[in-house]
C-alpha cells in the first residue's frame, strides 16, 4: 500500500496531524495544572481541594482548539485516503495535504496564541478548499459506477 506515493504522503501528514492533536491535548493538561482548574474532583483534590474543579477561560479555549481539531482532522482523515486511492496526480496529493496541514497548524496557532481576527477563520476556510476538492474528486470517480 505504500507504494502508492499518494498514499504514502498522505500517511506522512496524518500522522503530523495525529502528534499536532496529541501536542494540543498535552498543552491542554499543562494549562489545567498551572490554572489549577481541574474537570474532575479526584483530580482536584490531588491538587489542593475540590476548590479547584472549576472551569477557566484559558483551559477552555485549549478544550475548543482540540475538539475543532476532531470535528476537521477526522474528515480529511477519510476524505484524504480514499483519495490517494483513485490515483491523483503525486504532485496535487501533495498539495492538498500540505496545505490541509499548514492551515491547520496556523489555525491551532491562531486559536492558542489569541490572533487577531480572522486569522483563524481565515485559515479555517483555507484548510477546507482541499477537503472539498477531494471530496468532488472521489465523488467524480466513483459516480460512474454507481
Amino acid at each position: 500500500m505504500l507504494e502508492n506515493e499518494a498514499f504514502s504522503c498522505f500517511v506522512f501528514y496524518s500522522v503530523l496531524l495525529v502528534i499536532k492533536m496529541y501536542i494540543i491535548a498535552i498543552i491542554t493538561g499543562q494549562v489545567r495544572l498551572r490554572k489549577k482548574a481541574f474537570a474532575n474532583p479526584e483530580d482536584a483534590q490531588r491538587h489542593g481541594g475540590v476548590q479547584y474543579c472549576r472551569e477557566d477561560p484559558d483551559v477552555e479555549r485549549c478544550r475548543r482548539a482540540h475538539r475543532n481539531d476532531m470535528e476537521n482532522i477526522f474528515p480529511f482523515l477519510f476524505l484524504g485516503a480514499v483519495y490517494s486511492l483513485i490515483g491523483p496526480s503525486l504532485a496535487v496529493a501533495r498539495a492538498h495535504f500540505l496545505v490541509f496541514f499548514l492551515f491547520r497548524v496556523l489555525h491551532t496557532v491562531a486559536y492558542l496564541c489569541v490572533l487577531r481576527a480572522p486569522t483563524r477563520s481565515l485559515a479555517y476556510v483555507v484548510a477546507q478548499v482541499p477537503c472539498v476538492s477531494m471530496a468532488v474528486q472521489v465523488l467524480a470517480a466513483v459516480a460512474s459506477s454507481w
